[in-house]
């Protein structure tokens, strides 16, 4: 590969690009603001800040599969400049995301805030890691729930940052209780202060 980004600008997808008439714009792109294949502080920052992903594989013949994982923000762990890695924890005993990557470990992470609008594109392969309890007892998380069983590590090959168009706001349900609560506690004092108030002008006999 030229760049980091030929992971994702396949011949194919240039071609494309050339067809439609993006190609151009891409090609300076790669020129001026070439994407990274290592992790930087941000994407660290960012990564730290998860607490939910989407995590895609496929089989040897091509078939996709997505599947979610989330945690507590810090489930997905940065272990070095280009690697990342969770404890995968027990769910369905499907075994898709485990047989694809038996087969084939082209991988790729999808990671959205909601709240910011950000959304984050990582190409990159992953491998399991079974039967090694230091590394899996390093990339527990406290606070998850569920059993973990085995490791998942993914090493990045390169990532890109998308615009916000499109992204629906969202906030997460304990962001909205906390801030409700502030309010609550405001609107509590206020009124305890305002009763003191009334009660200091009230005419006295």
């Amino acid at each position: 590969m030229a760049t980091p980004s030929d992971t994702a600008f396949t011949p194919a997808v240039k071609a494309q690009q050339s067809a439609r008439g993006s190609r151009e714009m891409f090609a300076r792109a790669e020129d001026t603001r070439p994407w990274s294949d290592s992790i930087t502080p941000d994407l660290a920052a960012f990564v730290a800040a998860q607490t939910s992903l989407f995590l895609g594989t496929s089989s040897a013949a091509g078939q996709p599969y997505i599947q979610h994982r989330g945690g507590p923000a810090g489930f997905l762990r940065v272990l070095g400049d280009r690697q990342l890695g969770l404890a995968d924890l027990a769910g369905n005993r499907q075994y898709i995301t485990l047989g694809n990557l038996s087969e084939n470990p082209h991988a790729f992470l999808f990671l959205i805030d909601y709240a910011r609008r950000r959304r984050i594109k990582i190409w990159g392969k992953a491998r399991v890691v079974e039967d090694d309890p230091a590394l899996l007892a390093e990339l527990q998380c406290a606070g998850a729930r569920g059993r973990p069983e085995r490791v998942i590590l993914f090493d990045v090959a390169t990532w890109d940052v998308n615009c916000q168009q499109h992204i629906p706001q969202r906030f997460d349900a304990e962001d909205v209780a906390a801030v409700l609560q502030a309010r609550d506690a405001r609107i509590a004092l206020l009124e305890a202060r305002l009763a003191e108030l009334e009660g200091d002008s009230a005419p006295r006999l």
